[in-house]
């Protein structure tokens, strides 16, 4: 028996001790200040394993014999050849410089978009983009998967992002003050494990026990009962997906009909208000939008609808929408919408009221606010004004040359050469993964640095091997946790992986830039500096005082200084002159003077219910479900998918696809039995699991399975929801990503189905075997 160590570390699901003997990882303990750890801790000791892991630098055959002239559909097909780490970088600095000198840096794509780590100094993408903007820049993309239409409507209405970005109400307010809370999709710790750039203590949960023990009335407007805990006592309104604007231009739209609208604060505090009451009283197309309105769309009862109008005016009331509201097609509009009834009913700025943005969506929305400088190494300048909305990748590859518009601009796609990808799996978050792979045809270099030998990097030219986290050390923080945690290195890295860090800068000194990236520090000279920086910042700006970098280092974690008891809006309420908006009024906007002139048909000067492409309300939904793709409960994404608490979510070796049972009996399927689902982009396996829980008409995939196609079929083994969704933006303005707009038909499989597991080992043997 040898001495067990105790490494502190952080994940993005949470802190904890790594307990390591002999080199290995014998056990994981939660961070001791945490009150309701994730279970997702105790399967990090899968990165451990090798058996997905990229061992050694590897190039693509067909791509190390021709080059940029290879057969670009041999990706994901013809074998790896391994090389040393000085050809490798050799390699990758040739292509950066070959694509930069003859079609320009904008043809270089910094693709990096993942969850890799919480470490803020051996951060993939930030790492990526600063090697790229010391020789000339590169083609970036903008907003994430997860939040993309919300926070461009947000912009444009209330001046910023920050009541989507944990700058709302904090929790606290509204347990001690809220008296309705309507909760538009989730408040789930589910969701609320993960953390962007870490956490350190999850206290959703804590708020949410005090909400229940205020006995606050609680409306979950979702399609999914268990999307708030089942002790909340929450009165459950199983919606029709895709329709919540609705439901909240019909609360809007009655309380007017009522009227018992705020006019002293629409008067004083929105701009544009005439445009939406026209609008909702049916001037403007002859329509009233009201209870009655509003229950032919959502399914729901409109003498419901019409009690909550009334309850949300003559209570302190507070409105939370989930940011997988905006991930729809027309998702701007549900969070306007929301901005338009909360202003409608006047208590933006008064504690506990209001409305705000993704409670729960990550763990630290809601949570008091940090108000020190969050550790982070800087990515450098842009040097080139090139960029796409991040879930437009396909249309870029696909239509080089073809215009877009966003945010009211148009632009122009990249020809695009080289993509880097650092971090991230789009083979596991992009829409339309069959539409992806045609477009992943078109780059002449791919080249993807990750620990994982993800689908993503099966079909890259060049496979960097990156270490996880427990490999290396670094630092987890960020403006949403209250800690700044040290990520020790846990255990040697495995087979030839490096950290990122040092991956960069071996390629930064091949391009003549090694200098300048690295600023003569080494890993930890870096780590003491990002640390002291953020202590400084606290002791001078904030007269807050944290520990030394050594101090804090011995001791695995320091506090932060942070805000609880906040109410956003508060200032602007009291003076709206004072405190004047960043947007075309300096008020919040409900009826929007740029939008006009645009004229865009998906994005109105005002909120609006539009039908989406796809939904349950068409005449041609034909008995078929609408897919609702969301986090799972085992894993972040698709990272540690074969660790314990992701398999002990999966059912038959497969996700489950959970659906109600009046839908089960109507396709004749049991209750664990293997289904396919598929529609015209696709088609998948998982297990069927029949749920009171889900509303008919509904099944739910989750995210996060490894993408495993099963010969020339096309279909997909491991259940990956994203063979099936839709890719298309949520509007011109916006261009987010649209996944929960998306219906499919349910079947029993017929056949033999392969392990999923055991198919994904054969086709990483059949190109990666040495």
């Amino acid at each position: 028996m040898g001495t067990v160590e105790r490494i502190p570390h952080c994940s993005h699901w949470g802190a904890y001790t790594i307990l390591v003997e002999n080199g290995a990882i014998v056990g994981v303990e939660p961070f001791e200040h945490d009150p309701a750890p994730s279970p997702i801790i105790h399967s990090v000791a899968e990165w451990a394993k090798s058996d997905r892991r990229v061992l050694r630098p590897m190039v693509r055959e067909g791509w190390l014999e021709k080059r940029e002239k290879s057969d670009r559909r041999g990706r994901g097909k013809e074998k790896f050849v391994p090389v040393s780490w000085g050809e490798a970088t050799r390699l990758v600095a040739e292509e950066i410089t070959r694509v930069a000198g003859s079609h320009g840096n904008a043809s270089i794509f910094a693709g990096s978009y993942g969850w890799t780590s919480c470490g803020r100094f051996h951060h993939a993408s930030t790492l990526l983009k600063r090697m790229l903007n010391l020789v000339g820049g590169f083609t970036r993309h903008v907003d994430t998967y997860s939040i993309a239409a919300g926070p461009v409507i947000l912009r444009h209405t209330l001046g910023d992002e920050g009541a989507c970005g944990g700058q709302a109400n904090t929790l606290d307010t509204i347990a001690e003050h809220t008296e309705t809370l309507v909760v538009f999709g989730a408040l789930s710790p589910r969701t609320a494990q993960s953390e962007a750039g870490g956490i350190a203590t999850h206290s959703l949960e804590t708020y949410l026990r005090q909400i229940a023990d205020r006995g606050v009335r609680v409306v979950l407007v979702s399609p999914l009962k268990d999307d708030v805990p089942e002790w909340l006592n929450a009165e459950w309104w199983p919606i029709r997906p895709n329709t919540d604007t609705a439901l909240m231009l019909g609360l809007a739209g009655e309380i007017l009909k009522n009227g018992r609208e705020a006019r002293d604060f629409l008067a004083r505090c929105t701009s544009g208000s005439e445009r939406l009451i026209a609008y909702l009283d049916g001037h403007e197309d002859g329509v009233r939008k009201d209870a009655a309105w509003a229950a032919t769309i959502t399914g729901l009862d409109a003498a419901g609808i019409a009690e909550l109008a009334n309850t949300l005016v003559a209570t302190r009331s507070m409105l939370t929408v989930s940011w997988s509201l905006q991930r729809a097609h027309h998702g701007e509009q549900p969070f306007w919408a929301a901005l338009g009834l909360a202003s409608i009913v006047g208590q933006i700025g008064l504690p506990g009221g209001g409305v705000g943005y993704g409670y729960a969506s990550l763990g630290g929305v809601g949570a008091p606010i940090n108000l020190g400088r969050s550790p982070a190494i800087s990515p450098f300048a842009k040097v080139i004004d090139s960029f796409i909305p991040v879930a437009r990748i396909s249309d870029m590859l696909l239509n080089p040359g073809k215009t877009f518009t966003y945010e009211g601009a148009e632009r122009t796609y990249p020809d695009i050469r080289l993509v880097y990808w650092a971090g991230g799996n789009p083979y596991h978050h992009h829409q339309d993964i069959n539409r992806l792979s045609e477009a992943w045809t078109r780059p002449e270099t791919i080249i993807v640095q990750d620990p994982m030998f993800t689908a993503t990097a099966q079909r890259a030219d060049i496979v960097l091997p990156a270490s996880t986290s427990i490999e290396r050390n670094d630092l987890a923080g960020n403006k949403r946790s209250d800690f700044i945690i040290a990520m020790k290195r846990a255990i040697e890295p495995l087979g030839e992986a490096r950290s990122d860090f040092d991956i960069f800068n071996g390629i930064a000194e091949r391009l003549g830039v090694g200098e300048a990236f690295a600023e003569g520090r080494d890993e930890m000279a870096w780590l003491r500096h990002l640390y002291e920086t953020s202590r400084e910042d606290a002791a001078s700006r904030l007269g807050f005082e944290m520990p030394d970098f050594d101090a804090f280092w011995e001791a695995g974690y320091a506090r932060c200084p942070v805000k609880t008891g906040h109410t956003y809006l508060a200032e602007f309420r009291e003076h709206p002159e004072r405190n004047a908006l960043v947007t075309e009024s300096g008020r919040i906007v409900l009826g929007s003077d740029k939008l006009e002139r645009l004229g865009h048909a998906g994005c109105p000067a005002h909120p609006a219910w539009m039908e989406p492409a796809e939904w349950l309300g068409r005449d041609d939904a034909g008995g078929r479900l609408h897919l609702i793709s969301h986090q799972p409960a085992g894993r972040l994404h698709s990272q540690l998918e074969t660790g314990e608490a992701s398999l002990a979510m999966k059912r038959g070796g497969r996700e489950q696809a959970r659906l109600n049972a009046e839908d089960a009996r109507r396709l004749s399927i049991a209750d664990g039995e293997t289904v396919r689902l598929y529609n015209d982009r696709g088609a998948c396996l998982a297990t069927a699991t029949v749920a009171d829980t889900v509303r008919p008409g509904v099944v739910v995939l989750p995210t996060g399975a490894w993408f495993t196609p099963s010969g020339n079929s096309g279909l997909d083994l491991a259940g990956n929801p994203n063979v099936l969704t839709l890719d298309i933006g949520t509007s011109e303005f916006g261009q987010g990503c649209s996944a929960h707009t998306c219906l499919v038909h349910v079947e029993p499989y017929a056949g033999e189905a392969p392990d999923a597991f055991e198919a994904y080992r054969k086709n990483l043997a059949a190109i990666a075997a040495e």
